[in-house]
């Protein structure tokens, strides 16, 4: 990417570290490379903890937000925050770039209307799941997406994390805006001495030199869908099958789903590892799993799958599963029908097929593993056409 001192590039989101998820990880990565060569400011919600500073290579402008106990997220009141909004008033952006539709997402979408620079969004998630989990009344359901969706048709354009999230937003939710598909990526790297980090992991987790490992990394929330790994860990170790399962991860639903664990008498199967940011530490234990589970149903393209591939470690999904849209079944993942039993079966084939294994294994490496640098130099090259397209009233 060649450096354009001139251009001012304006992120919106609605949740932000110091929390972890994979939209923030999406935000994070885009402003790091992007400030190599661009003038960047990611707009988003403060936190609850009075203590902890920013610290990034670009810049970082929080709104005032309500934090509600009983959730992992806070609502952003970014309209209420003079501020906030004399700061973006003067931030002189050439575009916008909204990563969702909601509170910072809409005051994002209201100023490229306002100042004519162009707008464009990231669609990451599958909002229809979330208003139908939490209102009650389809009629609300309907305004709700009704409103998301004014949010995203507004924009210039749209980029699809997979080609089952772009037919999704078109087929069902009316997308009526130009999207393309601009997937996701990692910034981690592949690990060379798989020795030593199989001896780091052991040793941190205890963990048997010879010990098979499954793995999930996320929040631990039951959108999520963890509950079916546990279900599925018990029916595997009823059947015999000797392994550990590592949870990294914190979450709302920590709680009840270490209560579930005792339930399904699988504690001494599972270690709940709770958080771990730090990159290294992390590749380290993607490359000592043999298994990544993943079933959500929930996400669009998690970056934790990606995260795995680059360590050479396969996935088994659920069918059906829009994060599983870019693989190919029994090529670069493992996809099982949607129930406990079928996917205890599916690792029990795995298990018991190392020639099916590898070469599922080599496939999610050589096809998943897609790095920042690659797909932030697309987005470049889009912010670049749109800019001179707005100039030139095309758009």
């Amino acid at each position: 990417m060649i450096r354009n001192n001139n251009m001012k590039i304006g992120i919106f989101v609605d949740v932000f570290y110091p929390m972890i998820d994979g939209v923030i990880k999406v935000v994070d990565n885009y402003a790091t490379r992007l400030s190599k060569v661009a003038e960047v400011t990611v707009f988003c919600p403060k936190c609850s903890d009075e203590n902890y500073k920013d610290d990034f290579p670009y810049k970082v402008v929080r709104c005032n937000a309500m934090f509600l106990k009983k959730y992992d997220y806070a609502i952003p009141t970014p309209g209420f925050d003079g501020n906030f909004l004399d700061e973006l008033n003067r931030s002189e952006l050439d575009i916008v770039h909204i990563h969702s539709p909601f509170f910072v997402g809409q005051v994002g979408v209201n100023y490229a209307k306002k100042h004519n620079v162009p707008v464009v969004a990231t669609l990451h998630s599958q909002y229809k799941q979330d208003c139908e989990r939490n209102l009650k009344l389809k009629s609300s359901v309907d305004i709700a997406m009704l409103l998301i969706m004014q949010t995203f048709n507004a924009c210039d354009e749209c980029y699809a994390v997979n080609d089952a999230i772009r037919s999704l937003y078109i087929d069902e939710y009316n997308l009526k805006a130009p999207c393309f598909v601009r997937r996701n990526a990692t910034s981690h790297t592949p690990i060379e001495d798989k020795k030593s980090a199989y001896k780091f992991v052991n040793e941190k987790f205890g963990l048997k030199e010879d010990e098979t490992v499954f793995l999930f990394v996320g929040r631990i929330n039951y959108l999520k869908n963890i509950q079916l790994i546990a279900r599925s860990l018990k029916i595997l170790k009823d059947k015999g099958y000797e392994f550990k399962m590592l949870f990294v991860g914190t979450g709302q639903d920590e709680d009840e789903f270490k209560k579930l664990l005792e339930e399904l008498a699988i504690t001494d199967r599972v270690i709940m590892c709770g958080k771990i940011a730090e990159a290294e530490t992390l590749e380290k234990i993607y490359a000592r799993a043999k298994l990544f589970l993943f079933p959500s149903l929930y996400d669009a393209n998690s970056l934790v799958q990606i995260e795995a591939a680059c360590q050479g470690t396969p996935t088994v999904f659920l069918r059906g599963a829009r994060t599983a849209g870019t693989v190919t079944e029994d090529v670069n993942g493992f996809i099982a029908d949607q129930s406990d039993e079928a996917f205890a079966e599916k690792i029990e084939q795995i298990l018991n097929d190392e020639e099916y294994y590898s070469k599922v294994a080599e496939g999610a490496k050589r096809d998943l593993y897609v790095t920042w640098d690659e797909v932030v130099s697309d987005i470049y090259k889009d912010y670049g056409r749109l800019i001179a397209k707005k100039k030139a009233g095309v758009i």
